[in-house]
C-alpha cells in the first residue's frame, strides 16, 4: 500500500512563467516503484489579461523595455493588453529504486500570443500583436527521493536542475531581441528543491499533502536574471467512487523581482494565490485524464502589469 500511495505523487511548478505552472496534479511529485515508467502529457492555458497596479485593477498597464542592444532600460514603453499562454508538456518519470525516481520535464510547445501598444512613450503608440513566440521551452532534469514511506505517510525531496534549451534571444518584430518574459526559455541553468508531504486518511478515502519548491535563478548570456520563485501548495483529494478522484488545493508563489545589469526590472514580481479545484478519472489499467481550473483570490504585482484572470490545465498519464 506504501508503493501505491508514493506512485500517487504531483507535480510543481514548470518553465511556463505565469499561473498554473505551479499547481499539484497528481502524477509527478511521488516516486514510482522500481523499473516503472510514467508518461504524463499535458495542456495548460492561461488567460493574462488584467491589469493591475498593485492589487487593484486599472484602465492602463505601462512597462519598460529591455533594450538588450543600448543596456538600457526604457520606461513606460509598452502599454500591455493581453498575453494568452499555451503549454504543452511531456513528463516523465522513471523508478531507479523503490525509494529513488528520476523525472524530466519536456516543454514542448511554449506559445504565446501577445497584443500591446508599442511606442506608448510617444503621441502615436503602435498596436501589434505580433511581438508573441512560439518555441520548445526549457527542460527540467532531477530526481525525487521518498524519505519517509509508511502506510499513510510519505515525505519526497527532490533536486532539479533546468537547462536552457528553448530560445530567449528571439526577435520582435521591429528586429531587436524580444522581451525576456515573452520568449520561450530564460537563457539561464536554474536549480530547483522541493518537498511534497501528503497523508491518507483510509476511511473517508481522502488524503491532504502540502508540497513546496524555491527556484534559484541565475543570469543569462544577456546580463538578464529572472527572479528567485517560491510556491507553496495545499489541498485534499477524495474518491468518489472507484475511478473518480475530486481535488480542492490552494496554489501560492512569489516571484521576486527581475534585474537587468544587476538592476531592478520595474513591473516585474508577483504574489499570486489560487484556488484550484480539480478532477481525476482513472480507465483501471494504470491510466488516467485529469482536469484543473486555476482560480485567482489574491494578485499583486509590482508596479503595474498583467495578472492571469484563470488557468486551465488537461492531461493523461500512463504507467508502464
Amino acid at each position: 500500500m506504501a508503493a501505491a500511495f508514493a506512485a500517487a505523487g504531483r507535480q510543481a511548478e514548470a518553465t511556463c512563467g505565469s499561473s498554473n505552472c505551479f499547481l499539484v496534479t497528481g502524477t509527478q511529485e511521488g516516486v514510482g516503484s522500481e523499473g516503472s515508467l510514467i508518461v504524463d502529457l499535458s495542456y495548460r492555458y492561461i488567460d493574462q489579461s488584467r491589469r493591475l497596479s498593485g492589487t487593484r485593477e486599472v484602465a492602463h498597464v505601462l512597462t519598460p523595455k529591455v533594450d538588450f542592444e543600448t543596456g538600457m532600460l526604457v520606461p513606460d514603453h509598452h502599454e500591455e493588453i493581453r498575453t494568452q499562454n499555451t503549454l504543452v508538456e511531456a513528463d516523465l518519470a522513471y523508478g531507479l529504486s523503490e525509494r529513488l525516481t528520476l523525472a524530466a520535464s519536456l516543454p514542448l510547445i511554449n506559445d504565446r500570443f501577445h497584443e500591446h501598444f508599442d511606442d506608448a512613450d510617444t503621441p502615436t503608440p503602435t498596436f501589434t500583436n505580433q511581438d508573441g513566440s512560439s518555441g520548445f521551452g526549457d527542460i527540467r532534469l532531477g530526481a525525487r527521493y521518498a524519505f519517509v514511506v509508511k502506510t499513510k505517510d510519505i515525505l519526497v525531496g527532490g533536486l532539479a536542475v533546468k537547462l536552457p534549451t528553448g530560445s530567449y534571444r528571439l526577435l520582435d518584430s521591429e528586429g531587436a531581441i524580444n522581451e525576456p518574459t515573452i520568449q520561450p526559455g530564460t537563457g539561464s541553468t536554474d536549480v530547483i528543491a522541493s518537498l511534497h508531504y501528503a497523508h491518507q486518511v483510509v476511511p473517508m478515502r481522502a488524503e491532504y499533502f502540502l508540497a513546496g519548491s524555491y527556484r534559484r535563478n541565475n543570469e543569462n548570456s544577456l546580463d538578464y536574471r529572472f527572479g528567485d520563485e517560491t510556491v507553496l501548495n495545499l489541498g485534499v483529494d477524495a474518491g468518489a467512487g472507484e475511478r473518480v478522484t475530486w481535488s480542492v488545493q490552494v496554489n501560492g508563489r512569489r516571484a521576486a523581482r527581475d534585474a537587468f545589469l544587476g538592476g531592478g526590472v520595474p513591473s516585474t514580481g508577483a504574489t499570486t494565490v489560487n484556488v484550484t479545484p480539480g478532477l481525476r478519472v482513472k480507465d483501471g489499467k494504470d491510466a488516467s485524464v485529469y482536469a484543473f481550473v486555476q482560480v485567482p483570490v489574491y494578485e499583486k504585482v509590482n508596479e503595474t502589469n498583467l495578472a492571469p484572470r484563470y488557468g486551465l490545465l488537461l492531461g493523461v498519464s500512463k504507467a508502464f
